[in-house]
């Protein structure tokens, strides 16, 4: 029979791909059991999202079956995202991880990026919230459906966020009425962008995901300054004009310590319904090389699709409304390498000392 000794060493074979350490040592083995012949425990990831959550699971059965004489092994695969201190003006303490949404010029297609990132991360079990930060021009309202939609307010003053989709949402498209511009300041657009960092009732998230208007004025810097900021993702397309403003909003971020945790190429490329011939319309990898130049990971890239413009129209997102569509493929992708590359930044900020201590208990 095997002990948890010689099961425990086994499964210190399986490494994390992303995070480069063995199973054991991080922590993820949970809830150990051996009864004979039969051996069962948790595997706990630190995002639900995880993209080699099956290639891990099959690893550590594979090396347990290869001890011999083990007729039965049950494996549950679970999860419990990370987080780090992060410090900031306005501090969220019931939210995990605050991932800002950016691109440094309109039109690349970010609030549809920001909106189904979102869902798929939802779709994977973890909690979140989405905020929609672009005070002149808000877009989440009419993408998700919820036009016209008013928050209300809490016992306790704050304002309750508007849910749907599984997602609890934020934005200035909430307090506006359609055909209202929003005619503000900068200390105005401040004002709203801390109220809705600090004063909506956002609970307990594992992602807040916050859609950033377009550029790096006042919106991005009290954001960068005010909210517990984990990580930033870059949003561009193909074109040499886009790729070149997308640096000067990555660099922003590494100029106020904020992990770029990626570049995502959107509209990357156009496949013909009818002949099945890929088409890159606005030219294709430039996202890829400028991650590479940059030394930045790139999360993935999203092709052109005319049901992503009708769902969000229609208020169904992509990844709703054909869910097996290359476009919400693709979202699913690059929402999974997303947090891994924040499960990577938020496991570099643990101590050593607390990876040795995971290991003596769980050895012990």
């Amino acid at each position: 029979m095997a002990t948890e000794a010689q099961v425990l060493k086994a499964l210190s074979q399986v490494q994390d791909p992303d995070l480069r350490k063995d199973i054991v040592s991080l922590g993820f083995i949970k809830n150990l059991k051996i009864d004979g012949p039969r051996v069962s425990f948790d595997i706990e990831l630190t995002t639900p999202a995880c993209p080699v959550k099956d290639q891990l699971k099959q690893e550590a059965h594979d090396v347990v079956k290869a001890l011999g004489d083990i007729s039965e092994i049950s494996i549950n695969m679970t999860s419990n995202v990370r987080s780090r201190a992060v410090q900031a003006a306005i501090p969220m303490p019931g939210v995990k991880n605050v991932i800002a949404i950016a691109s440094g010029k309109g039109g690349v297609g970010k609030s549809t990026a920001s909106a189904n990132l979102a869902l798929a991360l939802q779709a994977t079990g973890a909690s979140v919230g989405l905020l929609d930060a672009d005070i002149y021009g808000p877009s989440i309202p009419g993408m998700l459906g919820m036009t016209g939609a008013k928050p209300q307010g809490a016992p306790d003053g704050k304002i309750l966020p508007i849910e749907k989709f599984g997602l609890k949402l934020m934005s200035m498209g909430f307090l506006a009425t359609d055909d209202t511009p929003v005619i503000w300041r900068g200390p105005m657009v401040h004002g709203i962008l801390q109220q809705f960092l600090g004063q909506v009732e956002w609970g307990t998230l594992d992602y807040l995901v916050i859609d950033l208007p377009p550029g790096t004025g006042d919106a991005q810097l009290t954001l960068t300054q005010s909210a517990p900021l984990a990580g930033a993702v870059i949003i561009t397309t193909p074109q040499d004009v886009s790729l070149v403003i997308a640096r000067k909003g990555l660099r922003m971020f590494q100029k106020v310590n904020v992990p770029v945790l990626g570049i995502v190429e959107n509209m990357s490329y156009f496949v013909c319904s009818k002949c099945g011939e890929r088409h890159e319309i606005f030219r294709h990898g430039g996202g890829r090389k400028t991650s590479e130049e940059l030394g930045i990971p790139f999360l993935g890239e999203v092709p052109i699709d005319p049901e992503v413009v009708l769902g969000g129209d229609q208020g169904v997102p992509i990844l709703l409304r054909k869910p097996g569509s290359p476009a919400a493929l693709a979202y699913q992708q690059v929402a999974s390498n997303m947090a891994a590359q924040l499960s990577i930044q938020n496991m570099k900020a643990a101590a050593p000392a607390d990876l040795n201590l995971r290991w003596k208990t769980i050895s012990a």
